[in-house]
């Protein structure tokens, strides 16, 4: 990816719908286990919008993300405004034990990324009883040409993720599907729409934007409380490393 497409790219991040409801899920469930937070990795950073949105929630927190793509890591260090490193999530440049918290937002299904080693190296970098956050795709039949466009190769189910995190040292503590209100107008632009192999990762007229905050928004309260949804697009899971 060209740098121009990466500035694209960090543009819409901070306008989209679906970044924003990411973030406050994230959020949502990282406050809800942890009451002091004190160093934060954000592995598979991107161009840095979940980064900027957690310096500004944790003004207190240690942030540091790190991106495979040096552009990215670029663009990322002068968005948020803290440490970016160039690396890899399948060989983390950090000390082990470096972490109480890493957070992983839809890096995982990338097709660059080796699974086995890249929860090997979570692992590592987490303190004992630290806390792990993904954010993955949902549902392998719903891959489709979007997933092809944004290097997805895979996309998870709660059980099977849930089998691979024990495999590798981790205790799930929680999972939840998420962007449940919208997945019928998903799984029909994905799976039986005859538009062309593109990302429907873009942005929408105002109106739609609204409407799709306050979709998110009720699911985002529901997560707060507690609660978890029992499908979606998306799949939040929350581990803590044992031993």
């Amino acid at each position: 990816m060209q740098a121009e497409e990466y500035k694209k790219m960090a543009a819409l991040e901070d306008s989209m719908w679906w970044y924003r409801a990411l973030r406050a899920n994230l959020f949502a469930l990282l406050t809800r286990r942890h009451s002091t937070i004190t160093r934060v990795l954000d592995a598979g950073c991107g161009t840095g919008g979940t980064l900027r949105f957690l310096a500004a929630m944790l003004p207190g927190a240690d942030l540091i993300g790190v991106e495979f793509d040096a552009t990215a890591a670029q663009i990322a260090r002068h968005k948020a405004g803290r440490p970016v490193v160039n690396g890899s999530i399948n060989q983390l440049p950090f000390a082990d034990g470096s972490f109480d918290v890493v957070i992983s937002a839809d890096v995982l299904c990338h097709g660059g990324v080796e699974e086995a080693g890249a929860l090997a190296e979570l692992h590592r970098c987490l303190t004992p009883g630290g806390l792990l956050l993904l954010n993955l795709p949902a549902y392998r039949w719903l891959l489709s040409p979007h997933d092809r466009v944004v290097h997805n190769v895979r996309r998870y189910s709660s059980a099977s993720l849930r089998r691979q995190l024990v495999a590798h040292g981790f205790s799930p503590i929680g999972t939840s599907y998420w962007n449940t209100l919208l997945f019928p107008l998903m799984v029909l632009r994905r799976k039986f729409s005859h538009a062309d192999a593109t990302s429907d990762v873009r942005p929408f007229p105002p109106l739609i934007e609204r409407i799709f905050d306050m979709a998110t928004g009720l699911e985002t309260a529901l997560l707060r409380r507690g609660g978890s949804l029992p499908f979606g697009g998306s799949l939040l899971v929350q581990a803590v490393r044992h031993g």
